[in-house]
Parts: C-alpha cells; sequence; structure tokens
C-alpha cells in the first residue's frame, strides 16, 4: 500500500484494483494523537536520538500541534482558510526530521528563524497559494513554534489555557494528555469566536 508513484507496480493492477483515500482524524485531539502515530514521530529510538530531549520533545509537541491546528481550520469553511489546501503527513514528516537535524547541529541555540521558513514557507508554505493564508499561517506557526514553547513551562496555546505543551517527558506522557483533552474543541484555541461552531457543525452535517 502506497501513495507514492512507482515505476515497478504494475498498471493493470492499479486500473483493476479499488482505490482508496485515507482521511486526517477529524478533531484537534484525534489529530493529534495520529501525528504523534506517524513515522518517524512514533519510533522510540528516533523520539529519543536528540541531544538536547527536553527542547526537543516540546518542540515536536508544538509541532504536531501546528498541524493538527492547520487541518482543523478546514472545518470552519472560508472563516478558516481561503482556499481549501490539503496538508498531509509528509509535510509533518519533513519537518520534524528536519527539526532534530537543526537542534542537534545548533546545541547552543535553536535557529528558530530558519525553523520557521524551512516549515511555514517551504514544507507547509508550498501548498499555499493565497497571500492572506500565507500570512496566517506565519503568524500560527509563530505562536507554536517558538523559544517560548520549550523555555516556559506556563506558555498556552489557546486563551482558556486548557492547550499547552506539556512539561518534559516521556513520549507516553504527552500521549496522555492529549488523549485529556476535549473530543469537540471550542473555536476559542483557532482563534474564533464561538458562533464560529454553527459553521463548522453545518460543514460537517452538509
Amino acid at each position: 500500500m502506497t501513495s507514492y508513484p512507482s515505476i515497478t507496480f504494475p498498471v493493470a493492477v492499479l486500473q483493476n484494483g479499488v482505490k482508496m483515500t485515507n482521511e486526517p482524524p477529524m478533531g484537534l485531539k484525534s489529530n493529534l494523537i495520529g501525528s504523534f502515530g506517524i513515522d518517524p514521530i512514533c519510533s522510540k529510538g528516533w523520539y529519543e536520538s536528540s541531544t538536547l530531549p527536553k527542547i526537543f520533545r516540546k518542540m515536536i509537541f508544538g509541532l504536531c500541534f501546528f498541524h493538527a491546528f492547520i487541518q482543523e481550520r478546514r472545518q470552519f469553511g472560508p472563516l478558516g482558510w481561503n482556499i481549501q489546501y490539503q496538508f498531509n503527513e509528509s509535510d509533518l514528516r519533513i519537518s520534524a526530521r528536519q527539526l532534530l537535524i537543526f537542534i542537534d547541529e545548533y546545541p547552543e541555540k535553536v535557529p528558530l528563524d530558519a525553523l520557521n521558513y524551512l516549515t511555514g514557507e517551504c514544507n507547509y508554505g508550498g501548498r499555499v497559494t493565497d497571500d492572506k493564508d500565507r500570512r496566517l499561517m506565519a503568524v500560527v506557526l509563530g505562536d507554536l513554534y517558538n523559544e517560548r514553547v520549550y523555555a516556559d513551562d506556563t506558555y498556552k496555546f489557546s486563551p482558556s489555557g486548557i492547550y499547552y505543551a506539556p512539561k518534559y517527558t516521556e513520549y507516553e506522557g504527552y500521549i496522555e494528555y492529549i488523549k485529556g483533552l476535549p473530543q469537540y474543541p471550542d473555536p476559542e484555541v483557532f482563534g474564533f469566536h464561538e458562533n464560529a461552531a454553527i459553521t463548522k457543525n453545518q460543514n460537517s452535517t452538509n
């Protein structure tokens, strides 16, 4: 099973086979669990390989939250994005690998400007064509991918304080925190008024 093109795959099998698509999980909580379950993040050896584990683990959580955040904003229609972009796991995968490389190569100071550029402009931003959406992505990434995420344990991702990067712990500790999040998040975590949920629920129902 693959989503990548392969010159060795028989065309006849493809034409006669059943094609299936794997949709991203519904909800911020499910999306976060799904993000932590992809390779290489779910690999214990890779997850524990950083020379600066506290910084790396909190930053990887911020990256996964960003990935879930921008996908969930699509549920709000034009309120979320002007264009419905198809962000996927490959964007998260390459960003996570770049994060590990940069943290280990620059232990004295995390090169956040370079990481934000690669993640927001190259990896995810390569799909974004609207200039206002590009600006929005840069702002959101800046809130979730910064020094305060790993330096300040009181730093919150949302006004309510429900969402934040948990204190430095093992892989299982982050999964437990995610499982304790609300199944249906309030629009405030996305920066919306609570009435925005009406549009989101109508779109989901349709």
